[in-house]
């Protein structure tokens, strides 16, 4: 008879496999796949006809892999074109996917920032490089893909052919900066949004001696931007969208890779005064203040719809609109008091250090219910642009869900039934599929436990899980902790089985990496990756 302690060896050997990968040098993020197999033959495979709910609630990194399981005209590489799989997302990531939608988009937000701007017939110019491309287009336009008139963007690709940015800390900032110094020049555009993604993208990476390298390349650009603007007497607003590496430890001294809930800094360096180091602002305000107070500089008077406040003492609206105005958000750029574990502080950044020396500063809000989360989570940069754009606070998506699970409603949701009914008529699969962590901005494992108690409740027999990690903000080991977690929720309801591991960084591209896609396509529908065998003794070599 076997013991429940055998039964948990069992159902841990993929928890075992994912340990034994981090042994052999790779990271959760870059996990090649692993997948579970059955007599040498991979389980839980995608067949035509079966049912899958991708339970993801980003939406733009999870396009292009819905893509290739779900659109018949699919080239980018061989699919296969019979797979016919009744397919659910959580939430709408692109309106052009053929899938249902479990929680479709809310009531379209009118008069964001940039939406105002055009309204008023200003020039507006974005700039990013192609990493943060989505965050200043459509997340900063209220999580729509409309361009506005007058409204243009200029992306810079991100270094290609590096395996981590890690490689390259100092990613396109240098070429961004350039593109943002000729829109200064340029007498044509009347407002500037641009994005340095380094602090962000590098600090999710166990790298200190590069997190320190992309504080120093971002701070070293702000120098040109400062120098440009003062040069052109343009209107300098420096801000963030959330912290990172300004927390680098957690209190035990290991490594956070993630977002913090830190307060990100916000700074006026009006140019266009004769005294700009007089100008009155308020001390600390929250990231939907930022719209009206562009929009006051601008002349412009502030929607209804934004609930946010300017951040200016006396508002100006109508007084003396500036001619060229310039919001440059460092991504990741937190602030925190406590030097120890605070890389922005180890850093050199004599630019920043002076402008905020020099001139009228303030402390944002960049998480929890400021940017529309649930109380004391941290912030991400989807939502801080989102609010930079819409200039009021926004109930996002997680928290719609979160609602729903605890009023019970989420267990009626149609499109989620009827995928599972689907299923269960047919005889076919039913397939979780999604990220694997306690907290992203991606989703977390308490949706895949609402959907699998779901599963259950609608008598389903067999469901398989298909898991993307990536240790951002998780502790050492994570995706191997999170993993068994699962395991153990399907153990105590009986019902559902971790079938597939791959890492992020292969299954939510955004860039049109095809060859990462394909991997993660292949992984769940032909079970190509490293075999994970159900056994009670490890077969899994010390390295």
């Amino acid at each position: 008879m076997m013991t429940d302690e055998n039964k948990k060896q069992i159902s841990s050997a993929m928890g075992e496999a994912i340990r034994w990968a981090f042994r052999s040098g790779q990271e959760d993020e870059a996990l090649e796949p692993l997948i579970k197999v059955d007599a040498g033959q991979p389980m839980g495979r995608l067949e035509c006809g079966d049912s899958v709910i991708f339970y993801d609630i980003r939406g733009e990194r999870e396009i292009e892999i819905t893509e290739a399981l779900t659109d018949p005209d699919f080239s980018a590489f061989p699919v296969k074109k019979d797979l016919n799989l009744n397919f659910v997302t959580m939430i709408e990531y692109d309106p052009g996917l053929r899938v249902g939608v479990a929680f479709p988009k809310q009531e379209k937000l009118k008069n964001t920032l940039a939406e105002v701007l055009s309204d008023a017939g200003l020039r507006l110019t974005k700039i990013a490089e192609s990493e943060k491309a989505a965050h200043i287009g459509f997340f900063l336009n209220g999580k729509s893909d409309e361009i506005f008139p007058g409204e243009e963007r200029i992306i810079v690709p991100s270094p290609e052919h590096v395996a981590m940015y890690d490689d390259s800390p100092e990613m396109s900032v240098s070429l961004v900066a350039e593109e943002i110094l000729k829109k200064i020049r340029d007498e044509r555009v009347s407002v500037i949004i641009a994005n340095f993604a380094n602090v962000d993208v590098v600090g999710h990476i166990e790298n200190k001696t590069s997190a320190l390298a992309a504080v120093e390349a971002v701070d070293r650009e702000l120098g040109r931007v400062v120098a440009g603007a003062r040069s052109e007497n343009a209107t300098l607003l420096v801000t963030s969208d959330h912290g990172t590496v300004e927390e680098w430890l957690y209190p035990d001294g290991t490594i956070n890779t993630g977002h913090t809930k830190n307060p990100v800094p916000f700074v006026l360096a009006d140019f266009s005064l004769k005294n700009p180091d007089l100008a009155e602002i308020k001390g600390e305000g929250e990231l939907a203040d930022v719209a009206p107070t562009v929009l006051g500089l601008a002349g412009l008077r502030k929607p209804a719809e934004m609930t946010g406040t300017s951040l200016f003492v006396t508002p100006a609206a109508g007084k003396n609109p500036r001619k060229k105005i310039v919001l440059l958000v460092l991504d990741g750029w937190g602030f925190r008091e406590e030097k120890k574990g605070n890389l922005i502080a180890e850093a050199a950044t004599p630019n920043f250090d002076d402008l905020w020396t020099r001139f009228p500063h303030s402390f944002l809000k960049s998480s929890g219910e400021a940017v529309g989360m649930p109380p004391d989570t941290v912030g991400n940069s989807e939502a801080g642009h989102l609010h930079l754009g819409a200039g009021r606070r926004v109930l996002l998506d997680r928290v719609r869900i979160d609602k729903a699970i605890a009023d019970g409603s989420f267990y009626s949701n149609e499109a989620l039934q009827g995928a599972m009914r689907r299923a269960k008529q047919g005889r076919k699969l039913l397939h979780l599929m999604g990220i694997i962590s306690h907290y992203s901005s991606h989703g977390t494992i308490k949706h895949l436990f609402a959907l699998l108690q779901m599963a259950k409740d609608q008598g389903l027999n067999e469901v398989f899980i298909h898991g993307f990690i990536g240790r951002r903000g998780e502790k050492p080991e994570s995706g191997a902790i999170y993993v068994e977690k699962i395991e153990d929720k399907c153990r105590e309801l009986g019902l559902g089985k971790v079938v597939t591991v791959i890492g992020r960084y292969w299954a939510l591209d955004r860039e049109k990496n095809w060859d990462r896609v394909e991997k993660t396509y292949r992984a769940l529908v032909y079970g190509e990756g490293t075999p994970v065998r159900q056994r009670q003794k490890s077969h899994y070599p010390s390295v």
